[in-house]
């Protein structure tokens, strides 16, 4: 019987690791809708619509929360973004609240942050690959245009199985025909700064204005490239019809000489 390799999540620690912990600050999270489709706490934040701002939706978990409730501000420009936001989602959770809501109109372009929490909601990176398959499967259903950017380092799990879970990400999005922004290198860990004290949100005054900002630039950039084309398919070449051979017959008039 041949046996599947599975990756390391975060819930092995390898032995000798020690949590690290951050040092910026986080607000006190306020109290949200509990969804009756996943049991979490839940939020649909929509901008009003603009005749001159694309709009751009992000669909996340507990990482959008500080930008929701406005602790943390987009940058102003030239685009309006909304929010669909569940903390503690893992892909399929994330995948379900996507499909049944009410969304009134077609965002310019759909950001999904790669789900974080499939670290700990899966038994392993094929799980969470095929959960995330399913996610951005029902976001391109619905939208035209998607990408996924890249989810923050934790600085309380294991370096090893985030770059696991990281890379199967952009193996299924490669599949699917969706760029993945990489960001990871943009969060320095020695930079504790960036992180709250739970080592797994950003912080409000550095980590999280840092995720603000790339979101902005990663979802602009994505504005400007073309949709993906998917290639017409290719028909087999067609066989030269059959020529039929034809006898010629000559017919001679006159008298024939024949030879003495």
């Amino acid at each position: 019987m041949k046996w599947k390799r599975i990756l390391p999540m975060a819930t092995t620690p390898a032995r000798g690791f020690v949590p690290v912990r951050g040092t910026g600050a986080r607000h006190r999270v306020k109290p949200w809708p509990v969804s009756a489709l996943t049991g979490k706490f839940h939020r649909l934040d929509l901008p009003p619509e603009s005749p001159v701002k694309q709009f751009v939706l992000f669909v996340g978990d507990s990482h959008l929360r500080a930008l929701v409730d406005r602790y943390v501000r987009m940058p102003d420009g030239c685009l309006s973004f909304g929010f669909l936001s569940t903390p503690g989602a893992s892909a399929a959770e994330l995948r379900t609240e996507l499909l049944n809501a009410d969304i009134p109109r077609t965002p310019d372009i759909v950001c999904l942050l790669a789900p974080s929490n499939n670290l700990t909601a899966t038994p392993g990176n094929e799980a969470a690959g095929v959960a995330f398959d399913g996610l951005l499967r029902a976001a391109r259903s619905r939208w035209p245009k998607v990408f996924v950017l890249d989810f923050p380092p934790r600085l309380a799990s294991e370096l090893a199985p985030q770059q696991f879970l990281r890379e199967e990400f952009r193996r299924v999005a490669a599949k699917n025909d969706v760029k993945y922004c990489v960001t990871a290198d943009r969060f320095p860990l020695d930079s504790r700064a960036l992180w709250s004290r739970d080592g797994i949100h950003l912080s409000d005054d550095l980590g999280m204005p840092l995720l603000a900002k790339l979101l902005w630039h990663f979802s602009f950039r994505q504005l400007l490239s073309p949709l993906p084309v998917t290639p017409p398919p290719v028909s087999p070449p067609k066989s030269p019809p059959t020529v039929r051979p034809f006898a010629t017959t000559v017919v001679v008039k006159g008298e024939v000489s024949r030879p003495r």
